[in-house]
């Protein structure tokens, strides 16, 4: 298709369109990344920090070091970027929460938390509240709960959609959004895979025009939903598997 033929690069969400929430890409998405790289460079920007993406999707690639140069890492929404270089992943940029500001979201989220109603269940798998160092990450069940677990907590988002109202409402400098299928994301206003498109267009030097983003959240509401606003071309896809079919297209489109 020519819409594939002009990108220079694709740009991915992690969770729920390369792996299922919090767990690692499988060996064909593995083996497809490999074959993308080949012919394009490839994105991803995550709400995750950069340790779980480097457990669930870096360290899963089974591909040659040298294609990793075409592939850039934006963790916490591209608030840090990690590119290849010199036979390892390196940080370029950390644009950190200050203490201050990190002891400050804390404080208000768990007053959110309280006054939307929210009740810690008597068994949690990992942190509730993370301190991610660019971001502030809630997870309903904590950060490592089963995947079949996550999709029956809150799965109309109403609970953390009025979390994130209340939160909102205090004018801070600071916003909250829904992050993966039980998580809510803190950073700086302004702050969003739509800023990671920008971010992109500026270190990797490529117009909007270039650049495909692939995610399972555009709809209204969804975390993906702000790279709409950036003008580039976007694909919808449901899941892992539907992503598969459209890496496909775009490698036979090269060939």
């Amino acid at each position: 298709m020519d819409i594939y033929r002009r990108k220079k690069i694709i740009v991915f969400d992690l969770d729920g369109t390369l792996a299922k929430s919090k767990s690692d890409i499988d060996d064909e998405i593995s083996e497809l990344i490999g074959g993308l790289l080949e012919v394009k460079k490839v994105a991803l920007i995550s709400g995750g920090a950069y340790p779980q993406i480097e457990k669930s999707f870096i360290k899963k690639l089974n591909i040659e070091k040298e294609l990793l140069s075409n592939l850039f890492i934006f963790p916490t929404d591209a608030t840090s970027f990690y590119k290849y270089e010199e036979g390892g992943w390196k940080n370029i940029y950390s644009e950190e929460l200050t203490f201050d500001e990190r002891k400050k979201i804390i404080e208000i989220f768990n007053g959110a938390l309280n006054e939307a109603g929210y009740k810690k269940p008597e068994v949690v798998y990992g942190e509730i509240i993370e301190d991610r160092g660019t971001q502030i990450t809630f997870s309903g069940l904590g950060q490592k709960a089963p995947l079949e677990d996550k999709l029956k907590w809150d799965p109309e988002r109403k609970l953390r959609e009025k979390i994130i109202d209340i939160f909102n409402e205090k004018g801070l400098n600071f916003e909250a959004k829904i992050g993966g299928s039980t998580s809510v994301d803190i950073n700086k206003k302004g702050i969003s895979k739509a800023y990671g498109i920008k971010k992109i267009q500026e270190k990797l030097e490529v117009s909007g025009d270039e650049i495909l983003f692939i995610g399972d959240a555009l709809f209204e509401g969804g975390n993906d939903h702000s790279v709409i606003g950036t003008g580039v071309d976007t694909i919808a896809v449901k899941n892992p598997e539907d992503t598969k079919k459209y890496i496909r297209e775009i490698i036979s489109s090269a060939l």
